[in-house]
């Protein structure tokens, strides 16, 4: 039972980040207009949204990190799961930009499940 619920962990943490690196990448004007055409920006509303999910989704990041492998290690494992989000979101923008959106979406619903999986490991151990 431990190992599923490491390897949900480590998608949870990855997904999350994967997300909010999403959101926090479309907040910026570049990827925004790479999205959306040139000249479009975002409002702000809906540039302040976006940087708000994208900080939540590194912080459920960091806290499913925590939460499953302590102060010492988790910080570790966080910044792995950050890494190798940030990397996949670079090749991502730079050869399929167009798909970043449905890749966020993907992401946040891929988190949610993972995170319940934790919990219902957490609960039965």
């Amino acid at each position: 039972m431990m190992a599923i619920t490491n390897t949900a962990a480590m998608i949870a943490a990855l997904s999350s980040a994967t997300g909010g690196f999403a959101a926090l990448s479309l907040a910026m004007d570049r990827h925004w207009e790479g999205l959306h055409g040139r000249g479009n920006l975002p409002s702000d509303s809906t540039r302040r949204m976006l940087r708000w999910s994208g900080g939540i989704g590194l912080l459920v990041s960091l806290l499913v990190c925590l939460f499953v492998w302590g102060a010492s290690q988790g910080w570790v494992a966080w910044a792995g799961m950050l890494t190798a989000a940030a990397i996949s979101l670079v090749l991502i923008l730079s050869y399929a930009g167009r798909a970043i959106v449905r890749i966020g979406w993907a992401a946040g619903g891929v988190s949610a499940a993972a995170i319940a999986l934790v919990a219902l490991g957490r609960a039965f151990i």
